[in-house]
C-alpha cells in the first residue's frame, strides 16, 4: 500500500487514492489498445475516452501513450527497489538482488510486466522501456551507496549496478526470444528462473 506524501505514518488520502486510480485507468486503457493493434492505430484521445477522462487529464499524468504503457515497467521496478531496500543489512547487494528477483513482486505483476515487454519491442515503445530501466539503475545505485561501505569506489558501485540491471534486461530478452508473447504460468516461471540465474552468473564471474 502506498503511503501519504505528507506523513509516511498515515494511509493515503482519498485524493491520493483517486489520483492513483486515474493513473492506473489511463495506463490500462493504453495497454488494452496496444493488445488489440499497432501503436499508430490509436491516439491519446482514444485512450482518454476509454479511461473516462479528458485529454487534459491524460496529460496531467503522462506525456504520451508510450509513457503510459511504460509506467507498468516503472511501477514493477519501483516495487522491486522497495523490496531491495527492506532486505537485511548483513546481505550483500548481490544476495539481496537474487532474493528479490527470485521472490519479489507477485505473479500477476511479473506476468503483466512480461506482457508489456513482449508488446513493446517496436523502437518507439522500447525507448520508453529503456528509460524505465535507466531510472531503475539510478535508484539501485543509491540503494547500493547506502548498503556498501562508505569508502567503496564509485567505479565499483556503478559497474556492479550496471551488471545487475543489464543482466536483468538480458534475462527478459532471452525469455522473449524463447516464448514470444506467451505469458502462461510455465513461461513466467522460466522468466523468474532466468532473472534469478543472471545474478548467479555475476557472482560466479561468468566462469565456464
Amino acid at each position: 500500500m502506498s503511503i501519504s506524501a505528507t506523513n509516511p505514518t498515515l494511509p493515503p488520502s482519498r485524493r491520493e487514492l483517486n489520483k492513483t486510480a486515474t493513473r492506473e485507468a489511463i495506463a490500462l486503457a493504453a495497454l488494452n489498445f496496444l493488445r488489440r493493434g499497432e501503436l499508430g492505430s490509436f491516439t491519446v484521445d482514444d485512450v482518454a475516452a476509454a479511461a473516462g477522462v479528458s485529454r487534459r487529464t491524460f496529460f496531467n499524468y503522462f506525456s504520451s501513450v508510450e509513457a503510459a504503457i511504460a509506467s507498468f515497467t516503472q511501477n514493477y521496478l519501483d516495487g522491486l527497489i522497495a523490496e531491495l531496500q527492506d532486505r537485511p543489512a548483513k546481505e550483500s547487494l548481490l544476495e539481496s538482488a537474487e532474493f528479490v528477483l527470485s521472490n519479489g513482486g507477485t505473479g500477476p505483476e511479473l506476468t503483466l510486466l512480461a506482457e508489456v515487454f513482449a508488446l513493446t519491442q517496436e523502437a518507439q515503445l522500447s525507448r520508453f522501456q529503456l528509460q524505465a530501466w535507466d531510472d531503475c539503475s539510478l535508484k539501485v545505485t543509491e540503494v547500493a551507496r547506502l548498503q556498501l561501505p562508505a569508502e567503496t569506489d564509485d567505479l565499483y558501485i556503478h559497474a556492479l549496478v550496471g551488471c545487475v540491471i543489464s543482466s536483468c534486461r538480458a534475462a527478459f530478452m532471452v525469455w522473449f526470444l524463447r516464448h514470444g508473447t506467451d505469458i502462461s504460468p510455465a513461461s513466467i516461471k522460466n522468466l523468474r528462473e532466468l532473472l534469478s540465474s543472471t545474478i548467479s552468473l555475476i557472482r560466479n564471474g561468468f566462469s565456464s
